[in-house]
């Protein structure tokens, strides 16, 4: 299950204010996500282009990281 993380928000470049709306929005959990990161599959659920890009982002992360983990 692929989790995501501030890190991978941060990555994107979108602003704090703009992803606490979107939360609010489509009725997430704002501070859980904070805390514990929410399930990659909760942001494409929302069918937001967006959201889909930090997804994009998380799993080139965890690609990079099993692929360093190879070598």
């Amino acid at each position: 299950m692929l989790m995501i993380y501030m890190r991978h928000v941060r990555k994107a470049k979108y602003c704090l204010s703009g992803t606490r709306a979107f939360f609010k929005k489509h009725n997430l959990d704002y501070q859980d996500f904070v805390k514990n990161g929410i399930i990659a599959q909760n942001l494409l659920d929302t069918g937001d282009a967006m959201a889909a890009r930090v997804v994009e982002i998380a799993k080139d992360e965890q690609w990079q990281q099993e692929t360093n983990n190879r070598l």
